[in-house]
């Protein structure tokens, strides 16, 4: 039998990775405080614990000293809360949060985990790329080596979602939005059973692309298809696209980011969508709209961007974890 994580031997094993992620998360933190951030912090037990179509959260109880009880969950991400600071007045934030996402498991996925998560009033995409990659070379050697990837953080590739379906997939993914058949013959491939455009793009996307993006460089793939964006703004300039990214390093999925929607009716209207589609696909959701963020959007959400970076995954990067569980003080 394998031995227990506390396990001395076992322990000893992995100090080498947790002594580098100690040294990561202390260098993150100075770097905020640096650059004028707060650090928050915002409760893990919710009523509502996100919108995503396809994460699904811990259930949990609250019981009040009356006896009364309330069914909670565990954040998927701590985005709503920090969102309600950011119409409070908190300016510039961050946070390194404990998520949770069940049914996950993998060298790169845990269902429970750290988010590093940050907002910045005023900023757009191009600042955030910039901050992001500041970021990398502030908490990272020059050069990383993580799943036999070696990767130069000094310079970046910026790539739209529709240059990498034109170059990797020979497609064109916005002319085809919707349209599932089209896609595939474009791509060249059959469609599955049941398949529709959004499981045909993620499909593609998983095969042909992301093993292609941030090895020689951190790889930042922009202007995602605005069906997949749903916490993000529209592109003025091209509306069929949303103003999101995310970002590759060593081959690895590290973040995701937007330059945020504030249009509170336009935010409910997204968010209604997304909770039917979640329950043709999974059954009734479990908890009710979030009612207090759309109420913080109405009264006035700033304009901002922020970013959901996997600090497991950048402390893997750090110290050249094959694993997660590797940098996880008892995986």
């Amino acid at each position: 039998m394998p031995q227990p994580s506390w396990h001395p031997e076992s322990l000893a094993a992995r100090l080498p990775f947790l002594h580098r992620r100690a040294r990561l998360a202390a260098a993150v933190r100075a770097f905020f405080t640096a650059r004028g951030y707060l650090e928050v912090e915002t409760p893990y037990a919710v009523t509502a614990p996100g919108e995503e179509v396809h994460l699904a959260p811990f259930a949990t109880e609250r019981i009040a000293p009356d006896g009364t009880r309330e069914r909670l969950f565990l954040h998927t991400s701590p985005e709503f809360a920090m969102k309600k600071l950011l119409v409070g007045g908190a300016g510039p934030i961050f946070q390194l949060a404990r998520v949770w996402r069940n049914g996950e498991g993998s060298d790169l996925h845990a269902p429970e985990f750290t988010m590093l998560e940050w907002y910045r009033p005023g900023a757009g995409m191009d600042a955030l790329i910039a901050e992001t990659h500041d970021l990398l070379r502030a908490v990272l050697p020059p050069v990383v080596e993580c799943l036999g990837v070696r990767t130069t953080i000094g310079t970046i590739e910026r790539l739209t979602v529709a240059e990498a379906f034109a170059r990797h997939v020979s497609a064109d993914v916005l002319a085809t939005a919707g349209d599932a058949p089209a896609l595939a013959a474009q791509a060249g491939v059959a469609l599955r059973p049941g398949e529709d455009w959004e499981d045909l793009f993620f499909r593609l996307l998983l095969e042909r692309i992301e093993p292609r993006l941030g090895r020689d460089r951190p790889t930042f793939l922009t202007h995602w298809p605005a069906a997949q964006a749903a916490l993000a703004r529209r592109d003025p300039a091209d509306p069929r696209v949303a103003e999101r990214f995310e970002l590759f390093v060593c081959g690895i999925e590290l973040a995701n980011a937007f330059v945020e929607l504030t249009d509170a009716d336009e935010q409910r209207a997204r968010f209604e969508t997304d909770r039917q589609r979640r329950a043709a696909l999974y059954g009734d959701v479990g908890w009710p709209m979030d009612e207090a963020f759309l109420g913080a959007l109405a009264h006035g959400l700033p304009s901002c961007a922020g970013i959901a970076l996997g600090f497991d995954r950048l402390a893997m990067i750090a110290s050249g974890a094959a694993r997660i569980g590797q940098v996880s003080w008892l995986p």
